[in-house]
């Protein structure tokens, strides 16, 4: 295995999809797509017009584009929402001559994700009180308050998509509609549900951003930008390589929004965020596997792993609910140091933190294999 020539020890991954811990593991179908897209060249621009064919399939958008990774989307998507399809605008970012940068964001929904917003140019303009989060009261901020803080420099609206998060997303598409203003939803991590991949376009959002490497079990280093089809369109325009000759440019016809630009810009914002042709052929693989999937069939194999990683069960044992079930182990105030013991056996397994201070560790299923499953149960079991 590489990894050994590499010296690289390998371990079983419970935390989920996690990028530190190299996300999940690919189908041998997804596998294969890459090694086969690695044996030939291609027009990169051709490229992302197929996978926009496929994108449009598997979520109703007019357009998308495959990224790399979710982040990258959101950067690529705000550069969309302030530059347009002006190529002049494109050239300035992360300058913005007209001042129209800033983008309204509730402040219970802000996180360390967003700042690609601010990479790409934009101001965020927060609203909103979380006091359901931080304890005084039950109320967060309403789509009054969203409304209230769009200006003459609003370029658009951020939304982080959660099962918790307030005001509703439909409430605010329909302030942003009223404003003529983009609505750029991340849902990175929002997967599964399949539903979900249509859900957010059909409450209002303009533009999507979804991780590959995660549920959809595309490579790591891969994410979808779906929506409108002029945002995307701009968003693809300032990632390509348009170190071209005029001339010779002319854009997909899944991309015909270019053609209403008066000229080609330079490399734009997010030439940084390139996507290679592997982990297109990889993404769009992944994605038809994923929507063509039985999601009964998904969720009783996610279950099945769970059970398996319980082993024999006890009252420190529960079964969390939502999409994605996961074993919660109660260990008490030993929580890290048991986590730490996890994490230094052969193989080591990496479990979720995010209860710790609780004395709970958390075993994702989606990153993980049948055989890993029940190799958790048993390490569990010594370790009680």
């Amino acid at each position: 295995m590489i990894y050994e020539e590499l010296g690289v020890a390998t371990l079983i991954n419970a935390a989920g999809t996690v990028t530190r811990l190299s996300g999940g593991i690919m189908a041998p179908e997804v596998a294969e797509a890459m090694r086969q897209a690695s044996l030939a060249c291609v027009d990169m621009a051709q490229m992302q017009a197929a996978a926009c064919r496929a994108i449009r399939a598997a979520t109703g958008a007019e357009a998308g584009i495959v990224t790399s990774g979710a982040s990258a989307a959101v950067l690529l998507g705000a550069g969309a929402c302030m530059a347009g399809l002006d190529p002049g605008k494109m050239n300035r970012l992360p300058e913005v001559a007209d001042g129209r940068r800033e983008f309204v964001v509730v402040r219970s929904q802000r996180n360390m994700y967003d700042r690609a917003v601010v990479v790409a140019g934009g101001r965020l303009v927060e609203v909103g009180i979380p006091d359901r989060y931080s304890g005084p009261g039950v109320r967060d901020a309403a789509a009054w308050e969203v409304e209230e803080a769009i200006g003459a420099n609003t370029a658009g609206i951020y939304y982080l998509a959660q099962s918790q998060s307030k005001p509703l997303l439909r409430e605010v598409a329909a302030v942003a509609r009223r404003h003529g203003l983009p609505v750029l939803v991340d849902a990175a991590a929002q997967l599964p549900p399949a539903g979900n991949l249509r859900a957010y376009l059909e409450e209002g959002a303009d533009l999507v951003c979804f991780s590959g490497g995660k549920a959809l079990g595309g490579p790591q280093s891969s994410g979808i930008l779906c929506g409108r089809a002029d945002l995307v369109s701009s968003a693809l325009m300032q990632m390509l390589d348009l170190d071209v000759d005029v001339e010779t440019w002319a854009p997909p016809r899944e991309f015909a929004a270019l053609g209403q630009m008066r000229g080609l810009p330079h490399h734009g914002i997010g030439r940084s965020c390139k996507v290679g042709k592997e982990e297109i052929a990889g993404l769009i693989v992944a994605l038809r596997r994923f929507v063509a999937a039985d999601a009964g069939e998904r969720a009783a194999m996610l279950r099945a792993r769970v059970v398996a990683m319980m082993g024999a069960g006890g009252d420190a044992f529960a079964v969390t609910d939502g999409a994605v079930p996961m074993l919660a182990w109660r260990v008490g105030a030993g929580a890290r140091a048991m986590a730490a013991r996890l994490l230094a056996g052969e193989p080591g397994i990496a479990c979720g933190m995010g209860r710790a201070d609780e004395g709970v560790l958390l075993f994702n299923p989606m990153a993980v294999t049948d055989d890993q499953a029940a190799e958790i149960g048993r390490r569990i079991a010594a370790l009680r």
